[in-house]
């Protein structure tokens, strides 16, 4: 279990983070998002002991990493998945490795079948590719079979099988009662993945809550309809506290309505819809929402 209370920490007159507070428990996987320069690698860093904090603690299972006598028994992490030296092979890399932990070599031929780096064990890590340097990378931070995984970005690079594998190794471990922190910039993939969710920006917690929940909190549902009379559906449900969009595919998107009160509405009318249906929110569009303002790096839209 990671446990983060008030934590802080300056680099001279630079926040990168700002009294963050959280808890990633057993059998959870929680989901950790933000945008660029939110904090969350130095958070992450913090964690394992790479980053000291300004203030504050980040503690697993109640201790500083420091101060754990066997770490990467007790926590597994991928943060930086070229931080190894090119000119070994991988199976060298994860021996070496074993042997400052003392875990036995049968540990090492697991996780390199666990990763899928058979028919590359014994080649040079500078030959990777992105994709097999962070297998390689997940196959260290599973080495001491630890209770708590932190994953910074652990599907950049792979393919799509590798995506999915991953999806399915942290879903596996949390239910195996294991702490998993896993950060990414896929929505989609993290909205699959993780049970929790904290958000960043700006250094500072944005969310800490189920996915569900942020969701429903986030973000307004709408209805799409498809009509071939849309002047006469807008008359039949305009009101005060109704919206309506036009899509570039001719269809309405409507919000403060709900599908049933349209379809009476519509019927009442005697208006023909082709189309009633709701859009559910998704986390995603969540997500923007809640870091609007937060964006630290901003692009411009061609016009």
């Amino acid at each position: 279990m990671i446990e983060i209370q008030n934590l802080t920490k300056r680099y001279g007159e630079k926040v990168a983070v700002d009294d963050v507070s959280f808890t990633v428990r057993p059998g959870v996987v929680t989901g950790f998002l933000g945008p660029n320069g939110a904090g969350k690698s130095t958070t992450m860093r913090a964690v394992v002991g790479l980053d000291r904090p300004t203030s504050g603690t980040a503690h697993v299972d109640g201790r500083p990493y420091r101060e754990l006598r066997d770490p990467l028994r007790r926590v597994g992490a991928l943060l930086e998945a070229k931080a190894v030296h090119k000119g070994r092979s991988a199976f060298d890399h994860l021996s070496a490795l074993a042997a400052t932990h003392r875990i036995p070599a049968a540990r090492v031929h697991e996780v390199i079948g666990m990763t899928g780096l058979e028919n590359v064990a014994k080649k040079r890590v500078g030959g990777f590719s992105l994709g097999m340097g962070q297998r390689l990378g997940i196959a260290a931070a599973l080495l001491g079979d630890p209770q708590t995984l932190i994953l910074d970005e652990p599907v950049n690079g792979l393919d799509p099988e590798g995506v999915v594998w991953v999806r399915r190794l942290a879903r596996s471990l949390a239910a195996e009662g294991r702490a998993v922190f896993i950060s990414s910039h896929l929505m989609s993939e993290m909205a699959l993945t993780a049970d929790r969710i904290v958000v960043m920006g700006r250094g500072r917690v944005l969310a800490d809550t189920d996915i569900a929940d942020l969701v429903a909190a986030a973000t307004e549902r709408s209805v799409t309809v498809r009509t071939p009379e849309p002047e006469r559906l807008l008359d039949a449900i305009a009101g005060p506290d109704v919206t309506i969009g036009y899509e570039g595919d001719g269809s309405l998107q409507v919000r403060g309505l709900g599908a049933e009160q349209i379809g009476e509405a519509a019927g009442a009318a005697r208006i023909v819809l082709h189309q009633l249906a709701t859009t559910e929110a998704s986390l995603e569009q969540a997500y923007l929402e809640l870091t609007h303002d937060q964006v630290e790096y901003r692009s411009e839209v061609a016009r």
